[in-house]
């Protein structure tokens, strides 16, 4: 699909009252708080002072029976197990829970699954090896919410069990001694939206807080809280939960700890890549720091990443992040092949599909989130991919904000092993006996609920402004309103009728088109779009440009730029 055949929406302009109410606000920072739903004063405050008014941890239900449960294993000398998930989230959960239970000299496990050998969440085999090393106390992070059989298990094991999870929240909860998701019906906690390493810090926080005022006898030293902010900030940013709330908070803070560069693993990964201290911005986590840290449980061990994260030294740590390095490469070649295989399968179905499913033996279980994920960006529809094997396949899949896909699984649960997700993304495992029913079970349901749903990807235009207005003053505006990401994106910008000079496709393949833009004035406009070097043999001499403002370094000289996300013909 040519990426000009988006649909541009741009949002409906403020009340008039609301500029005047705020008229000490730069305009473009009210109309996109606005367009992030933040109206009043105390949101908007808040949300530009990097504040919340409660986050106290004691909030999330269950939170004092968790702690006292752990305190209390922790002066029985027992072993504690955390049980976390191979991606970011659950990666730097599990470092965020097993540093804080050390520095309280407790005995800990982590304990991450294998991708391809356990899939997601909690399994029997390894609940069985756990007990087999004498844990008596079994602590989930990213997971867990969804696992009612193996929970079942870990209790009839002799283990008690807390959990700690932000997934969506089935019918019934686990029968754990603890449950700590933002998302239960019956938790008070203001804040629903925390990531997997969120919830952790959130008992981290907890404990820290309580053993200042009452301190363990086993204490082994002081862990400040706030250095586990940069664990917080990678998981968030990777897992792609709302960057709004507590959530825009905690990772506004954990990137200032992860500019200053402390955790060994963390340095020697940005040192590899060449990003100096005090560069580092959401967007460095989402494209450089996560996709290498992920590699690990894509094509190896995600342990990898694990230790990098928790390594006592840049010579311990160097080593894995090398190995990361080479991980991410591979992890790329993987992606692209599948990535065509699968898209391959899609065009075969039928045109008008709600919904795409590609499914072969020769996916590796590592790689088809991210093959769902770039399929569903470019058809815009939900996309499940799924490893076939031999009894159970795993599968993958990634929706559009008008099919919720897990509530879809919610629907269908009697099919599944084992499944578990958000809105947009979910994974599972599956008897391959079941695929075809699974696929005609997910279309009859997504033409139901997508019947007067144009399945067009759009853009949601946060201002339309003429390029003369634009200045450093609107980049530094625009700048208050960072961390970027996920539910708070870039303010996207749309400029009509800008004169094109000097167009050329570059980089490898001439992928991407640089060019400039002339305003209403004549002033020249550096522009670059990505991925969109196409059109240099069709692009127009006068085009309407929907673009990000950003700030650009080069030779000892900084200039604002264009950063082209589509370009239509002037209208």
């Amino acid at each position: 699909m040519p990426l000009w055949r988006k649909q541009w929406r741009v949002v409906p302009r403020a009340p008039q009252a609301l500029f005047e109410r705020y008229a000490s606000f730069h305009p473009l920072v009210v109309q996109v708080l606005f367009n992030r739903g933040l109206t009043t004063v105390g949101e908007i405050q808040s949300f530009l002072d990097r504040t919340v008014s409660n986050d106290n941890p004691f909030d999330l239900q269950g939170m004092v029976e968790a702690v006292a449960l752990i305190r209390n294993a922790i002066v029985g000398r027992q072993t504690i197990a955390v049980y976390g998930d191979y991606d970011v989230d659950g990666i730097t959960a599990t470092a965020i829970m097993t540093q804080t239970l050390e520095s309280l000299g407790c005995a800990v496990l982590p304990y991450i699954p294998d991708r391809v050998e356990e899939g997601y969440g909690l399994n029997p085999e390894a609940l069985q090896t756990l007990a087999e090393q004498d844990v008596r106390l079994l602590i989930t992070v990213d997971c867990g919410t969804r696992s009612l059989d193996e929970i079942a298990l870990a209790r009839q094991l002799g283990m008690t069990v807390v959990i700690t999870d932000h997934h969506h929240v089935g019918q019934v909860l686990p029968n754990a001694n603890a449950v700590l998701n933002p998302r239960r019906a019956d938790c008070v906690y203001p804040f629903k939206d925390l990531s997997g390493a969120g919830v952790a810090f959130k008992l981290a926080q907890a404990l820290l807080r309580v053993n200042a005022q009452v301190p363990l006898p086993t204490t082994q030293f002081e862990l400040a809280e706030e250095t586990l902010l940069d664990l917080v900030a990678l998981g968030t940013v990777a897992d792609m939960v709302p960057l709004l709330g507590e959530n825009h908070v905690l990772v506004q803070a954990g990137l200032e700890i992860l500019n200053a560069a402390l955790r060994p693993g963390l340095a020697a990964l940005m040192q590899l890549k060449g990003i100096d201290p005090g560069k580092v911005q959401a967007s460095t986590i989402s494209f450089v720091l996560a996709p290498r840290l992920n590699a690990a449980g894509r094509v190896g061990e995600a342990s990898t990443a694990y230790r990098l994260l928790v390594a006592p030294d840049l010579s311990t740590a160097l080593p894995l992040a090398r190995e990361l390095e080479s991980l991410n490469r591979e992890r790329q070649e993987l992606t692209t092949f599948v990535q065509e295989k699968a898209r391959a399968m899609v065009l075969d179905m039928e045109n008008e599909a709600p919904l795409l499913f590609a499914a072969s033996s020769d996916f590796p279980a590592g790689i088809i989130g991210l093959a769902a994920g770039r399929l569903c960006e470019e058809f815009y529809r939900p996309v499940v991919v799924i490893e076939e094997g031999t009894p159970y396949s795993k599968g993958s899949a990634r929706s559009i904000p008008e099919f919720h896909i897990t509530e879809a699984l919610d629907s269908m649960s009697d099919l599944f092993v084992r499944y578990g997700g958000h809105a947009a993304a979910a994974g599972f495992t599956i008897h391959t006996g079941r695929l075809l029913e699974l696929q005609e079970r997910l279309l009859v349901l997504a033409r139901e609920q997508l019947v007067d749903v144009s399945l067009t990807p759009s853009l949601q235009v946060d201002a339309e402004v003429p390029l003369h207005e634009l200045s450093w003053d609107t980049y530094r505006a625009m700048e208050r309103l960072a961390p970027f990401g996920y539910g708070n994106p870039h303010p996207l910008l749309m400029s009509r009728g800008a004169r094109v000079a000097d167009p050329k496709a570059v980089g490898l393949d001439g992928r991407h088109l640089r060019f400039y833009v002339l305003d209403e004035r004549g002033t020249r406009w550096s522009a670059i779009a990505f991925r969109q070097g196409d059109w240099i043999e069709r692009l127009p001499d006068t085009v309407d440009l929907a673009y990000h403002l950003v700030r650009n370094d080069w030779n000892g000289r900084s200039y604002l730029q264009l950063k082209v996300q589509d370009i239509h013909p002037a209208q």
